[in-house]
């Protein structure tokens, strides 16, 4: 089980424990506000689960089947929470409403505070950590996970204002309020995730900065490496594919030529983590005396 793996049942087992300690409180206390984020828990549970299976599958190796490897697992499992979520968030502000015009009777006590300060500690450990290990392996979905439990810490701060604001002032208003703003939040992040995994779904290149990264390496190349064009990129999970065209001297050997793209390829996959890089080797056509000094396109690409 690696790093991603291990990660992702974490928050599968403490969105569980969160969500169970959650629902008893809401439930006993009769706190909406409480009762949604337990529901956001259960649903982070729910889709841990789903990270969990589809980061599993993502990490296989390519088949005859799918050559290019299954990343993309991840990033329809990403799109797939997103539509869980938007529902949850709309049946959330739905009941909020419904309790509020039944005029539901709402208690609280030391207890209910506890537990959701507790669980406010242990969505930022979460968070903390989903994007640490998420941005570290390039993980959609362990990322897509970190948006869920950065939801679960306004709704938990909510939940703990709403219990505030009902006790010492009597007026469940409150309650209904946080519950709506905690449906809201949880719908907003469920579109990020969305556009996240479709991005990757539709082949989306990579971020601009790790781009120019990429161009900055290529272009360190020294003589006979000469220029470049064609770069690509796109995402797949968490593997990035780069591939270009590279100009060398024209004079150069096949294999001088194949010994230098390979550094090259070496050299942009330590920069770029998870990186898949292909080189289209081209020989140069330009007339010149075929040194670093006189050659045509590097002297041109200086000024």
């Amino acid at each position: 089980m690696d790093i991603k793996q291990k990660t992702s049942l974490f928050a599968v087992i403490t969105a569980f424990i969160l969500a169970s300690s959650k629902f008893s409180v809401g439930f006993i206390s009769g706190s909406l506000a409480i009762i949604s984020s337990s529901l956001d828990s259960l649903l982070d549970t729910f889709m841990s689960g789903m990270n969990f299976f589809a980061i599993k599958k993502a990490g296989q190796p390519a088949d005859d089947s799918h050559q290019y490897g299954h990343g993309k697992v991840e990033d329809l499992a990403a799109v797939a929470q997103s539509v869980v979520v938007v529902f949850s968030g709309v049946f959330i502000i739905y009941k909020a409403v419904e309790s509020y015009m039944n005029s539901v009777t709402i208690t609280y006590s030391l207890y209910d505070f506890l537990v959701m300060i507790i669980s406010l500690a242990l969505s930022f450990a979460i968070v903390l950590l989903l994007r640490r290990i998420g941005k570290q392996t390039g993980s959609n979905a362990l990322l897509a996970d970190a948006l869920h439990y950065t939801s679960d810490l306004f709704s938990n701060s909510g939940a703990i204002l709403a219990i505030a604001l009902t006790h010492y002032t009597g007026n469940i208003y409150y309650d209904l309020l946080f519950a709506i703003i905690i449906g809201c939040i949880i719908i907003f992040s469920a579109v990020k995730i969305a556009r996240s995994g479709i991005s990757g779904i539709m082949d989306s290149s990579i971020s601009e900065k790790m781009t120019k990264e990429i161009e900055r390496i290529i272009q360190e190349m020294p003589f006979p490496a000469v220029g470049f064009h064609k770069l690509r990129t796109r995402h797949s999970g968490s593997t990035k594919y780069i591939d270009f065209h590279m100009l060398f001297c024209k004079r150069l050997l096949i294999d001088e030529a194949h010994e230098l793209a390979n550094n090259l390829e070496s050299e942009i996959s330590r920069e770029v983590k998870n990186a898949d890089v292909v080189i289209h080797i081209e020989p140069c056509n330009y007339e010149c005396d075929l040194t670093e000094a006189t050659c045509t396109i590097r002297l041109g690409r200086k000024t």
